[in-house]
């Protein structure tokens, strides 16, 4: 996933609110096969004119769509992203529960520090949690 990230799209590029907003996007489409705004909205506990100002800098930078109906997708670029924050977040998280964090805490301060690590140290966390399962 992260080298079709690097290939497609900037990390720089992309804001930490934008950010925030695909991952979203992205949990909610495996939960349901509609994404409309008021679920992003809801999620989120953001307003709506808040996710629609998000919604649009998403589409100029070509990463969701509409397709009818107030139905949001991601694009291809916004699925590769997407699955780039998941996967990054499902990291730092795991690696701060094996540390002896709560599951709440842990979700939380991934959340909070995951956009400032490295690729190489996320290779070197998730080469660590490979280790323990082995």
């Amino acid at each position: 996933v992260i080298a079709n990230f690097r290939e497609g799209i900037s990390v720089m590029a992309i804001l930490e609110s934008s950010e925030i907003y695909v991952e979203t996007i992205y949990i909610l489409s495996l939960e349901s096969d509609t994404v409309r705004a008021k679920d992003i909205s809801n999620y989120m506990e953001v307003t709506r004119p808040s996710v629609s100002r998000a919604l649009n800098v998403l589409r100029d930078k070509g990463l969701i769509k509409n397709s009818g109906n107030g139905i949001i997708q991601l694009t291809e670029g916004g699925i590769i992203l997407a699955k780039y924050i998941y996967e990054r977040n499902l990291l730092i998280t795991r690696h701060f529960i094996d540390l002896g964090v709560d599951e709440d805490t842990a979700r939380q301060d991934a959340r909070r520090i995951e956009r400032f690590l490295s690729d190489t140290t996320l290779n070197a966390i998730r080469v660590n949690l490979i280790k323990k399962e082995a």
